[in-house]
């Protein structure tokens, strides 16, 4: 089989499939599942490049395919899945299937400019990047997910989801510099993310009377 199957691309792969399995949940009508696949697919990507440094002898061909899966595998984590989860939740009128359109879009192109301009840092220097320019595609993870948990505090969910999705489309790709994550801030990102899981599993069980 063609390809690489080493552990180094294995949270890449696990992430992905998550994301394809959260697919299938929202055109199934189960967004809230959705939602916990997206964090578990974040959660991935999160630890996946750390993993992949820790195999000292891998081939320029095997970094290539680690940077290049990385990147398609986060266009439809962090791409597809939220656009899916707003048309299942009832984003349906033209302009709510524009922003969704827009959203995925500005995703690629957030992922293919980030791909271009990294791949010219590297060239020129080896140290390690302290700024992203652009929102990660990756901070959905974090923001859809907190945004469900709030999702009883907004009256109507949907337009609150359009204007969120909209505005985190916009900020794919604009000029700001966010601070990249330091392991300090991933320990509290992924404790948000925890807490978020275990309120969702805690809404889905309330509603089943579980």
């Amino acid at each position: 089989m063609i390809g690489f199957y080493n552990y180094t691309v294995v949270l890449t792969y696990a992430g992905f499939v998550s994301a394809v399995m959260g697919i299938c949940m929202a055109a199934s009508g189960n967004p809230v599942i959705s939602i916990i696949c997206l964090l578990f697919s974040g959660f991935c990507d999160m630890f996946d490049g750390k993993v992949a440094r820790t195999k000292k002898d891998r081939t320029d061909a095997e970094k290539k395919f680690g940077i290049q899966i990385d990147s398609l595998s986060d266009l439809v984590c962090f791409g597809v899945l939220p656009a899916m989860v707003g048309y299942a939740i009832g984003m349906r009128r033209p302009i709510q299937i524009l922003v969704l359109c827009v959203y995925v879009l500005n995703a690629l192109i957030r992922l293919a400019y980030y791909n271009v301009t990294e791949e010219e840092r590297q060239a020129n220097t080896s140290e390690v990047r302290e700024y992203y320019e652009g929102l990660p595609v990756t901070a959905s993870a974090l923001i859809i997910p907190l945004l469900f948990c709030l999702r009883i505090y907004f009256i109507h969910f949907t337009l609150a989801y359009t204007i969120v999705l909209g505005m985190i489309a916009i900020a794919f790709i604009s000029p700001i510099k966010i601070r990249k994550p330091d392991m300090k801030m991933m320990k509290i990102m992924v404790a948000v993310g925890i807490c978020a899981v275990v309120f969702i599993i805690k809404t889905i069980m309330r509603q089943k009377g579980i």
